[in-house]
């Protein structure tokens, strides 16, 4: 039987029509002389109902076996009339919730084993069990709709990027190993014994090449391959939509993504997002929010006050500032009212991001309640009060230290508040341009300067100067998208002077050697006639989860890795017989005890 109609296609329109539906046995009721079996597809549910007496009252033999011995998920083709549904058992929830189909015939196309797990979203099942059985998991109904909306969401920006004149190009996934911050998968080739292909961490590279090559307008739904410590928003292998653009700026860049994202938005949720973007520099963002993605969905600004603070006869305060460290607060409004046990624990969360103490303040009527409230005189807490707009009954909180602890551990305590006082609207989605990064950061371990984006982005070009004797003064012509606190897509103006390029591998400490094993066909590319060119790159599972309100990017991942990089489902990585890797010239030097 081909089936006519899907299962969430029918309407009381369609009563009286004769249909043929396929799909699954989703559930399965039977009322004496009645069975009723919810029909599922990726489309819906449609109810059918089959009469053991047959039409006309007579006894329906082979009918009334084949229903007896329907399971769950047994997969069925059925055939009938569509009718009414008795007045009074409508399901107004769904599409089909009016009819039900009065089946003639019935065929089980195929039979199922019993279930590890229900189709259900409301059962609750471990991720293990759930990615090892993915096949039964990808039917549940919940997470077919957030990979649908995933097609939706790629569909959107394909054609807002179609109109607007971009190309779609493919780039290699066997490439040369480059530094891009993180470790490469690395793929032996048999034809070049010993040596390695890298699976691209992005195809960075190969776009450039692509504006260089006068193809102005790239883009690409590119998969891109990491070997990093894996978390909620992490995969080893994810999704980007990559675009690159020539003859370019970061106006037109803004533009270009803002438009995308409308059109994103709007066929993937119906929502109508108000364009432009606000912005802030990097230093308004870590200053304000004390981070470089802040969430903007509310409010609880940070406040500096090392030097209203550091005269404070608080030692910890004082002795702070005077090794270099600041001190930052924020405004806890309304909740004077914590217990001690409460603000322990906030203590404790702040100690997780490196901060040894957190300072506090109740503001009562009669001023200021603390164990340390003694240490500040009047001035000073009219000073704190001033600064962080504070009113009875609200809770001030402060961090002193080096300036990154402080700025990280108030910004997760912000984000951590922001959760628990409910300030956060469901279904709201803010974004905003960080601008103005720093071109380097100093990492303090190997005593060098590092990129803060990737070496391919473009200093400001009033501060290439600096870059001879204070790199770390340099800014950048980066930028990156932030929505509800997370980083959506990140992009920059890129180097397009071979000279320049090499002195930013020069600064990162990259030999002569180095840069024309890793980077010389690079270089010499851009010695041809580069035109200048920018880009960006918005992370497809991210955005995909935070429009589901998913917990993590594995949900919306049709075949995703566990937070170990394994897939229960297929088992891998595995083993391969030892007759592979003779062919690859690769042996094993000891075996390592799968975890």
């Amino acid at each position: 039987m081909k089936r006519t109609h899907t299962c969430g296609q029918l309407t009381k329109n369609d009563i009286g029509k004769e249909t043929t539906l396929c799909g699954w046995a989703h559930s399965r009721r039977d009322h004496g002389g009645l069975i009723f079996i919810d029909l599922r597809d990726r489309y819906g549910i449609t109810q059918i109902v089959i009469n053991l007496q047959g039409v006309g009252g007579e006894h329906c033999s082979p009918l009334h076996q084949i229903a007896e011995s329907i399971r769950s998920e047994y997969v069925l083709a059925v055939r009938g009339k569509v009718e009414p549904r008795p007045a009074g058992t409508e399901n107004k929830k769904i599409t089909t919730g009016e009819i039900e189909v009065a089946v003639s015939e019935l065929q089980i196309v195929n039979a199922s084993k019993a279930l590890p797990f229900e189709i259900s979203e409301y059962v609750t099942i471990s991720e293990d069990t759930r990615l090892e059985n993915r096949f039964i998991d990808l039917r549940r109904p919940e997470i077919q709709q957030k990979l649908l909306l995933r097609h939706r969401v790629c569909k959107a920006a394909r054609d807002f990027l179609d109109k607007k004149g971009f190309a779609e190009i493919e780039t290699p996934v066997l490439t040369k190993s480059t530094p891009e911050g993180a470790r490469d998968f690395l793929v032996p080739s048999r034809l070049s014994p010993g040596e390695f292909y890298a699976l691209p961490q992005s195809p960075q590279l190969f776009k450039q090449i692509l504006m260089i090559s006068g193809f102005d307008k790239y883009f690409q739904i590119a998969k891109c391959f990491r070997d990093e410590d894996l978390r909620a928003d992490r995969q080893p292998e994810f999704t980007q939509i990559d675009i690159e653009m020539s003859f370019t700026d970061e106006e037109e860049i803004f533009s270009v993504t803002e438009g995308m994202f409308k059109d994103i938005f709007k066929a993937g949720l119906g929502l109508d997002l108000k364009t432009p973007f606000p912005r802030l520099s990097y230093k308004e963002a870590v200053g304000r929010f004390g981070t470089d993605k802040p969430d903007m969905r509310f409010g609880m600004e940070l406040a500096d006050l090392t030097d209203d603070l550091k005269s404070a006869e608080f030692k910890i305060f004082k002795q702070a500032v005077e090794a270099g460290g600041i001190i930052k607060g924020l405004n806890a409004s309304g909740c004077a009212g914590y217990s001690r046990p409460q603000i322990d624990n906030l203590t404790s969360f702040a100690a997780v991001y490196g901060a040894a103490g957190l300072a506090w303040f109740k503001v009562t009527k009669d001023g200021f309640d603390s164990p340390i409230a003694k240490f500040f005189n009047s001035d000073l807490q009219a000073v704190m009060r001033k600064k962080l707009s504070a009113k009875e009954g609200d809770l001030l909180l402060f961090v002193c230290g080096k300036p990154k602890i402080v700025n990280e551990s108030l910004a997760q305590l912000r984000n951590l508040l922001g959760k628990e006082l409910g300030l956060i609207k469901k279904n709201e989605f803010v974004f905003e341009w960080v601008t103005d990064f720093p071109l380097f950061k100093y990492n303090d371990e190997e005593k060098r300067w590092d990129c803060e984006h990737h070496p391919f982005t473009a200093p400001k070009e009033e501060d290439v100067s600096k870059l001879d004797k204070d790199p770390g003064s340099a800014g950048s012509r980066a930028y990156d998208l932030v929505v509800n606190g997370s980083e959506i897509a990140s992009g920059s103006i890129r180097i397009h002077d071979p000279k320049l390029q090499k002195k930013i591998f020069e600064i990162i400490k990259m030999t002569e050697p180095e840069i024309e094993a890793r980077f010389g066909f690079f270089i010499r590319a851009l010695s041809y006639g580069a035109p200048p060119h920018g880009g960006i790159a918005p992370g497809l599972d991210r955005l995909i989860a935070l429009m589901t309100d998913s917990e993590s990017i594995r949900d919306v991942i049709a075949f995703p890795k566990t937070q170990k990089g394994a897939c229960p489902l297929t088992g891998a990585p595995s083993d391969v017989p030892d007759k592979q890797l003779k062919e690859l010239g690769i042996k094993k030097i000891n075996e390592v005890p799968r975890h």
